[in-house]
């Protein structure tokens, strides 16, 4: 019998009752891990779907006050068509305004032109991806999850050829809008077959926020143990209003590297009533309780939010941006 977090259950009887001890859930809740990191996306996946046009020193200006406040990676752009995401088009000049800096930079790309792009713009990293949906794979990057996964594979290499860390995500990993459920048997294939290209890192979306805690704490140990050393990334939305209550059931499964946005910016463009990701603020504000560090200044990254909030006109769907001010909460 196993837990429903992870690891076998131990039985103990007192005589009376049988209980099921879930050691290894108890242990993560009671020793959680001293550090996690927090992969900035909000210049990336927080402002692809605006309208409006962002100025790139204004995208320019935010990233180095995230730098500034500990943040130590950051996905910054996306080279894909500016047809397509118009909010993108100035990937290679916000490069050149940032290259060298004192974090982590990285660039989404859905094809080897992207990845060539990402390359001569300067980046160390690029992040590739494909979906686990056949319909959401057509809308998003027009193919079939065959030509996809092909195109993924080629992608790596050229990325490792080019001497550039790679990142690779499964999109919709808990369920699409579009075609409901994601069997948990296909995503732990997809990790088995990615786990083979050896790259530095891979991640899951829930790019629809349609994941549970309990579905995650069900997928996640068999995801952990496929990829052993290779670090796993969650990326999770709030579009269903789960997205801290995720977040804790992946901490309790022992996941250490999660995306955030700060202000709780997001949402794909090409899923139906998608929202944001959990926000950076909100998210350190409760590690910070919990005493687990991150290096990373919720004071500050709650300045940027409410900077890109009066920029925008609105309120975001973050919490801890309109309560901490920089001096302190």
């Amino acid at each position: 019998m196993q837990s429903l977090a992870m690891g076998p259950a131990k039985w103990r009887s007192n005589g009376i009752f049988n209980e099921i001890i879930c050691v290894t859930a108890w242990e993560l809740f009671m020793n959680p891990p001293a550090q996690v990191t927090l992969i900035e996306v909000g210049p990336r996946d927080g402002l692809q779907s605006r309208k409006e046009p962002i100025p790139t020193p204004l995208k320019k200006q935010l990233i180095e006050q995230l730098v500034a406040a500990g943040v130590t990676d950051i996905q910054i752009t996306s080279f894909v068509h500016p047809k397509k995401v118009p909010q993108m088009a100035d990937a290679e000049e916000l490069c050149a305004a940032l290259i060298p800096s004192a974090a982590n930079l990285s660039g989404l790309a859905l094809n080897e032109r992207g990845i060539e792009r990402a390359h001569q713009a300067g980046l160390q990293q690029v992040d590739v991806s494909m979906s686990s949906s056949e319909t959401h794979s057509l809308k998003n990057a027009n193919q079939t999850l065959e030509e996809a996964k092909s195109k993924l594979l080629k992608g790596i290499g050229l990325a490792q050829t080019n001497g550039m860390r790679t990142r690779v995500g499964l999109q919709c990993a808990f369920g699409c809008k579009y075609e409901g459920n994601i069997e948990a048997k296909k995503v732990l294939q997809w990790i088995e077959s990615i786990v083979e290209t050896k790259p530095d890192m891979v991640s899951l979306a829930d790019s629809t926020g349609m994941a549970t805690p309990f579905q995650l704490k069900r997928l996640l140990p068999d995801a952990l143990a496929l990829l052993g050393e290779i670090p796993l990334v969650l990326h999770l939305h709030d579009t269903e209003g789960l997205g801290m209550a995720n977040f804790v059931a992946a901490l309790e499964c022992n996941v250490q590297r999660f995306d955030t946005a700060f202000g709780g910016l997001g949402g794909c463009p090409f899923i139906p009533g998608a929202s944001g990701n959990i926000t950076t603020e909100d998210v350190v504000t409760f590690l910070d309780k919990e005493g687990i560090q991150t290096g990373i200044d919720p004071a500050a990254v709650a300045s940027c939010s409410r900077e890109i909030a009066t920029f925008l006109g609105e309120a975001l769907p973050g919490k801890q941006y309109r309560l901490l001010e920089t001096t302190g909460n």
